[in-house]
């Protein structure tokens, strides 16, 4: 282990993050009243550029008037290159109460970005003497978030969280797709030999969702799968956001309400997973106090780093039980 440990990530559930457009304003009671962990009200991509205004307005009286539980409340600002995005901050925080959570930053492409939109927050909370602090979340979704995802990680003590935002990056690399996330139909391999060679679809977002995990563990944050954009496919959502989740990813957007379900399925320990980190956990109890480093567990071994595993289980169904 390095002498510098990895911070903890936030206590807090992020399986599924409901999207929602905020010039659309029957959805909200609706949202908040779903089973998502997180809500967030997007003023960027889903809203018109002739109702940017009526969007935020209306996400800003939401926030206010809605009762939105023990939901993680977010809004995503509109991108750094645009006209709206300064106005979407100073009044989310000027005008909105303190049950806003955090700010979601679109298209983040290095440290910089993150530092303009932190200033300008900080700001603002002085004038306005707000008591709790704005968090972020960025989106990785440009060639430039790949190459500088560390830094966008390390760029401010307000960053929680890093998404994956599959179009938008698949655009900036220049990917031939049209697909929001999943496998990709000219993405796969042919085994050797002759006659008959089977196609072997493999998962062409593996190198930007290790790079966000591996980012996120290093600086304590909450890694998160993006949207896909199939939402009459559930098996295809399944099938991402088991890849997602195996990689080390804590959640996954819903973009329709029928994704929910089974984000949150996916990203919630079975009874059997819970039975067994248990089982570890007393296993490797039984015999530190014996005095021993490892144990035979159901014929492997396990050791110290089998009980870190077995926690992040056991901890994740002790948020989900309240």
């Amino acid at each position: 282990m390095s002498f510098k440990l990895q911070p903890l990530p936030p206590a807090r559930l992020n399986r599924c993050q409901l999207f929602g457009p905020g010039s659309n304003a029957v959805l909200f009671e609706k949202m908040a009243k779903s089973a998502a962990d997180v809500i967030n009200i997007d003023l960027e991509d889903s809203v018109a550029p002739s109702d940017k205004d009526k969007a935020r307005a209306l996400t800003i009286e939401a926030i206010n008037d809605v009762d939105w539980g023990n939901k993680h409340l977010s809004v995503r600002i509109n991108g750094l290159d645009t006209p709206h995005w300064y106005r979407d901050v100073v009044d989310l925080l000027e005008k909105a109460g303190d049950r806003l959570d955090q700010i979601m930053i679109p298209k983040a492409g290095n440290a910089s970005d993150i530092y303009a939109v932190d200033a300008l927050v900080t700001s603002v909370e002085a004038a306005k003497g707000r008591k709790k602090p704005i968090a972020f979340e960025a989106i990785i979704e440009t060639a430039a978030g790949l190459a500088h995802v560390e830094e966008i990680a390390a760029a401010s003590p307000r960053m929680q969280a890093l998404s994956l935002g599959a179009a938008d990056y698949a655009a900036s690399m220049g990917m031939q797709t049209t697909g929001i996330g999943g496998t990709q139909a000219n993405y796969y391999m042919l085994p050797d030999g002759d006659g008959e060679r089977p196609r072997h679809l493999v998962d062409p977002w593996h190198a930007v969702t290790v790079a966000i995990v591996s980012a996120c563990r290093t600086h304590g944050l909450l890694p998160v799968d993006g949207p896909f954009g199939d939402f009459s496919d559930e098996e295809g959502f399944r099938a991402q956001a088991r890849r997602s989740a195996t990689l080390g990813m804590v959640g996954k957007w819903a973009i329709h309400p029928k994704q929910i379900a089974l984000a949150n399925e996916v990203f919630s320990p079975s009874e059997a997973q819970l039975t067994e980190a248990r089982e570890i956990l007393a296993a490797m109890a039984e015999a530190t106090a014996s005095g021993q480093g490892a144990v035979v567990y159901k014929g492997r071994l396990v050791d110290i780093a089998s009980i870190k595993q077995a926690e992040v289980i056991v901890n994740q169904a002790e948020m989900i039980s309240g």
